[in-house]
């Protein structure tokens, strides 16, 4: 099964980010944490990005804040799922992030959940891999039926 990369801007987003790495746990989806900067180790996140697909991975959730230009640079670097999470800041209630992430320019699509929406941010990076993976679809069916019970 593909991995899920949960890489936020700053170790300082770890608290909002958890709920997406434990909701894959709780799918059996392989996930890692990274700590990758957009704008401080912007080679690293290059370099990330263009090789995700060979290191195992099938989707990409970028979580940042204020500019949160993360995603997007990911998404510049590879043709993989990237998911943006937006992290809410002290400037905007995270607004300025939402807008910095949902705001791609053609070519570069960015799929965006609601401020510090990690938990939807796993779901749906679930979803997208449930598409070659009948078991996790059938997981994502019980789930979805408990949350109509």
């Amino acid at each position: 099964m593909l991995k899920v990369a949960v890489i936020m801007g700053s170790k300082s987003d770890h608290e909002t980010v958890k709920p997406a790495a434990d909701a894959l746990e709780r799918f059996g989806v392989p996930c890692e944490v990274h700590v990758i900067s957009a704008h401080r180790t912007p080679d690293k996140a290059a370099e990330f990005a263009k090789s995700a697909r060979a290191n195992g991975y099938g989707v990409l959730i970028c979580a940042a804040g204020k500019a949160a230009h993360l995603g997007g640079v990911m998404a510049a670097y590879t043709t993989l799922p990237v998911i943006g999470l937006p992290i809410k800041s002290s400037f905007m209630d995270g607004l300025d992030s939402l807008l910095s992430i949902v705001q791609m320019p053609t070519g570069v699509p960015v799929a965006t959940v609601a401020v510090n929406g990690a938990e939807n941010a796993a779901i749906l990076a679930v979803q997208i891999l449930a598409i070659g993976e009948p078991e996790l679809a059938n997981k994502l069916d019980e789930y979805k039926a408990k949350l109509a019970s």
